[in-house]
């Protein structure tokens, strides 16, 4: 099973990254208001990138080094990430 490093796009202009197991469903789980706390109040939320990787202990890692990231430089520091690890990763 592959653990996906996502990064959204909040409706207020903000940026949310989380990891999950299942991206389709913790897109709609945001979208639905069952999500995060954080993203319940700046809904409808949009994919900007996701990254998988092999275990839960990686993938959280990347997440708290893009967290640290200017919200300018996350979606590129998720996608070095990646390649750098030899992930897959998509752009929506």
């Amino acid at each position: 099973m592959d653990w996906v490093v996502y990064l959204l796009a909040c409706a207020d202009g903000t940026q949310y990254c989380g990891v999950t197991t299942d991206m389709d469903r913790r897109l709609d789980e945001h979208n639905r208001g069952c999500g995060a706390k954080y993203t319940r109040s700046r809904r409808p939320v949009s994919l900007l990138v996701s990254a998988s990787f092999p275990d839960r202990s990686t993938a959280q890692r990347v997440e708290w080094k893009v967290k640290r990231q200017p919200s300018g430089k996350k979606r590129a520091f998720l996608l070095a990430m990646a390649e750098t690890s030899g992930s897959a990763a998509a752009l929506s």
